[in-house]
């Protein structure tokens, strides 16, 4: 039988400003650990610390944009576009103007696996 999410788990955010996370499948809403599915809202400015993730994690932009360095530069991930992170690949997002977006990681994200470089 299909499972039904009637609302999503809010899961605490990391970064330089408040953002929303909306956990609808994952660790903390359905107790998966092969896939995790969020809703996320950054505000303006938003940012975190790099991460080198044992997983791959798909970001499909709604509205907005985010930032994505890289190792090789930087790439910038509009509306209607997506972006694919490999496991092992450093990568550092921003959202210079705010940004809604869909975030798929595979395994589930866990902050055990996220690797993210320290406070500097």
């Amino acid at each position: 039988m299909p499972t039904l999410i009637t609302q999503p788990s809010i899961i605490p955010p990391v970064g330089t400003k408040p953002k929303i996370i909306e956990e609808y499948a994952g660790r903390v809403a359905t107790q998966d650990d092969t896939v995790s599915v969020a809703r996320i809202i950054c505000p303006p400015g938003w940012s975190e610390n790099g991460q080198q993730p044992e997983f791959a994690e798909t970001k499909v932009v709604l509205k907005g944009r985010i930032q994505v360095e890289h190792k090789q530069g930087t790439l910038e991930v509009h509306t209607g576009q997506a972006v694919i992170s490999h496991p092992g690949e450093w990568v550092r997002y921003s959202t210079p103007e705010g940004a809604e977006y869909l975030a798929i990681c595979v395994p589930a994200f866990s902050p055990q696996t996220v690797h993210r470089d320290p406070d500097t």
